[in-house]
């Protein structure tokens, strides 16, 4: 039985050090997502679409959020709904995006250098939502901020199906310009212009 149990523990410590000492840093390689990844940026450029990846998150404290605007705030007005069509077409996979938002807080103006931060509250369709991202889409002038949530596996929920997020695009993201923000909800957008310098 001790030659089992020796025989065993070799294996087991050599195998960890081969896998150790040969793995590839980095992610592991995922063929489906790769594939699906590779084939969305390529739809995007041919589309003429840039991406950005966005910091979203959620604040853990909805009165103390932090959030400094630079320059004047920014009139926020209702738009239509939904995926603007050729973004939704390009697109392999769609988010899940909120339904509606009740409130958002953008600045009219801010430095291309400087990351840009947009708050804002938004309705969920039920409690086994969560954020899970944001990304945004630039096309010429339009830019539309996507926010994205995956489903709660199991019996967990949320504790409301409104949620407070705070969307930030890194320094860089968007080129000295005028742009036509749009913040994508499902059954109701929200829009506003910027000013890039």
């Amino acid at each position: 039985m001790k030659w089992i149990v020796v025989a065993i523990l070799v294996f087991v410590v050599g195998y960890t050090f081969i896998t150790l000492y040969f793995r590839k840093p980095g992610k592991a390689y995922q063929p489906y997502h790769d594939s699906r990844e590779k084939a969305t940026i390529a739809r995007l450029e041919s589309a003429g679409y840039a991406r950005v990846t966005a910091t979203a998150e959620r604040p853990a404290d909805p009165q103390h959020t932090g959030l400094s605007m630079e320059g004047p705030q920014a009139e926020v007005q209702r738009a239509p709904g939904g995926l603007p069509t050729e973004l939704k077409q390009t697109l392999i996979d769609q988010p899940r995006l909120p339904l509606s938002f009740s409130r958002v807080r953008a600045s009219s103006s801010a430095n291309q250098l400087l990351p840009y931060t947009i708050e804002f509250t938004c309705a969920l369709p039920n409690n086994k939502q969560l954020l899970n991202g944001a990304t945004v889409y630039r096309k010429e002038q339009e830019v539309a901020i996507v926010a994205d949530f995956e489903m709660i596996e199991g019996e967990l929920l949320a504790r409301t199906p409104e949620s407070l997020v705070q969307v930030t695009l890194p320094g860089g993201a968007l080129p000295v310009g005028s742009y036509h923000v749009t913040l994508v909800g499902l059954n109701e957008s929200r829009a506003w212009d910027l000013q890039v310098h």
